[in-house]
Formats: C-alpha cells, sequence, structure tokens
C-alpha cells in the first residue's frame, strides 16, 4: 500500500522520534509513504475560532495536493488528523463552504473534490495492514513489558469511526500480539489539557499529574502515547509536575510507533530513542540494547 505522508510542524520539529518512527515501521511492514510535496501547516484548532473559510483553505490545500497524487492521507499528529477530517466532513456536508474554498484554491491552480480519505497510522496499521501481519513480524517479545495506553481526546472522538470512542482498544490489542500487556487505565481518552500548558499552566499540571498518577498505580512500565502534545506535556512536563505536587514519577513516555519498532526489532536510535527526555528504564533498555550496538 501507499500513502501521502503528513507529517505535519510538530513531528518535522520538536517531536522527530515520532515522524522517524512512524517511517521506520511503515517501510518495515512494506508500505510506501511518498510525503506530500510543499505541505503546508494544517492549521491547527485555533484557525477555525478566528476565521473558518481561511482555515478549511488551508488544510483542503494539503487534501488537494493529496488527491492529485492520488492517495489517502497518512496524519500521524492527533490535531492535524483531526483538523484534516473535520475539513473533509465540513467540505463534503456544506456545498457553499466547498465552493468557497475551492475559490480560494484556484488561486493556486489547485482544486478539491473531496475524494482523499484521511487515516491515522493507528487504523492503518490495525485495519490495512492488520493484526496477523504485525505478529508475524515481531522480532523482539516485549516479554510482558506493562503498558498504559494513551490514546488522548482526539483520534477516536467525536468523528472517528476507526475505534470505539469512549474504550479504544486497537493499542491494547496491537501490543498485546507484540507479548506486551496494557495495563487498566480508565484515563486512556482523558485530555491532557494541551496548549493549557501555556494559558493555564496550573490546570495542565494536575491534568497530566492525574493521568501519570493512574498509570503509576496499576503498574505501567511506559505510557504510549498518539499525541505529539501529549506526549511532550507528559514528557517534558514530568520533573515540574514532581516539583509541584511533591511526586516521584520516572515513567518513560513513548510513541506507540516507537514501542512498535522496538517489537520489530528495528535500531533504537532509527526510532529516535536517543532523544528521550525520561530515561527509557531497565525493561525497555533490555528490549533495546542489542540495537544500540
Amino acid at each position: 500500500m501507499k500513502y501521502a505522508y503528513y507529517p505535519g510542524c510538530s513531528l518535522e520539529k520538536t517531536q522527530r522520534g515520532y515522524d522517524e518512527s512512524v517511517r521506520e515501521v511503515f517501510k518495515a511492514l512494506g508500505q510506501e509513504l511518498t510525503e506530500i510535496d510543499d505541505w503546508n501547516c494544517c492549521g491547527a484548532t485555533m484557525y477555525m475560532s478566528v476565521k473558518e473559510t481561511v482555515s478549511l483553505a488551508v488544510s483542503a490545500r494539503n487534501l488537494a495536493i493529496a488527491e492529485k497524487m492520488g492517495l489517502d492521507i497518512l496524519a500521524p499528529c492527533s490535531s492535524c488528523f483531526t483538523v484534516l477530517l473535520k475539513t473533509n466532513r465540513i467540505l463534503r456536508e456544506i456545498p457553499e463552504m466547498h465552493r468557497d474554498v475551492n475559490e480560494a484554491l484556484a488561486e493556486a491552480e489547485l482544486k478539491y473534490d473531496g475524494t482523499t480519505r484521511v487515516r491515522h497510522p493507528l487504523d492503518v496499521l490495525m485495519n490495512d495492514i492488520g493484526i496477523e501481519t504485525i505478529r508475524g513480524k515481531v522480532q523482539q517479545n516485549l516479554n510482558g513489558l506493562k503498558i498504559a495506553p494513551y490514546y488522548g481526546c482526539q483520534i477516536v472522538r467525536p468523528d472517528k469511526t476507526f475505534d470505539d470512542r469512549e474504550n479504544p482498544m486497537l493499542l491494547d490489542r496491537m501490543f498485546a500480539a507484540c507479548g506486551g500487556e496494557s495495563v487498566y487505565f480508565p484515563m486512556k481518552v482523558r485530555c491532557c489539557g494541551g496548549m493549557l500548558m501555556t494559558t493555564f499552566e496550573d490546570t495542565a499540571l494536575a491534568l497530566n499529574r492525574d493521568l501519570l498518577q493512574c498509570a503509576a498505580e496499576n503498574g505501567a512500565d511506559v505510557i504510549v502515547t498518539t499525541c505529539p502534545l501529549c506526549h511532550f506535556n507528559l514528557e517534558g512536563y514530568q520533573g515540574k509536575i514532581n516539583k509541584t505536587f511533591g511526586t516521584k514519577f520516572n515513567i518513560p513516555i513513548l510513541y506507540f510507533t516507537q514501542l512498535l519498532g522496538i517489537a520489530l526489532g528495528l535500531p533504537a536510535r532509527s526510532l529516535g530513542l536517543d532523544s528521550s527526555f525520561i530515561p527509557l528504564g531497565d525493561k525497555i533498555a533490555s528490549l533495546t540494547e542489542a540495537h544500540y550496538a
């Protein structure tokens, strides 16, 4: 299979480990990712609150380029995935808006007919490639590693259809096939606070404290995420959370594609694991040390 790859701003800059691990995992599973030429920011969520038509046109430009490629878009970032998916839905349901957006796109000699599908890597891995293919490619059994699967609040709701909205299970099933064990994690779709960390830091720190506490209380060795902002908040602010609340969290935060890459036997550095802020811990290190050589 071949997909139009849309890394988005976060993966290109601050969250290279996600970008690198997505590319390496898909290559290992025989899937071709062709990066969208001259892609632009999806507009993120704040554009919608400023000028809806402009935000839709900004997002639709990426969809139009992918449509010319004749491929579905693969968008790993939860925000990018959500915005692109929302744009597709609005343009499909509101003909007047679709017309206005195409008028804007015409200035760049583009047109969007609405045929591009927006996909998340988790959806593609589990529903296109399939769990049996993944199981057959496992080179490093996860040996009962205890995993808190954190989906976040965006990729499965409210518009998404590839997993259950309130109790998604695809990450749980994926890592069970790799020899891991998903712990009880009832906060798997709770919000991390997102950009509240830059505006209402106390609130965001408390939200992330609760997520870390839930994972720790249930014996997780690692939290796996699907979202750059969730990852950044949980990992980058873990020290400040400890200082603020008197906790002693030291929980590794990995992208789900990084942990899957470990199970597929891929070199740790190719998955961006050497840039983690929190030490991987003995259990994860024992699965990757052979690949650091």
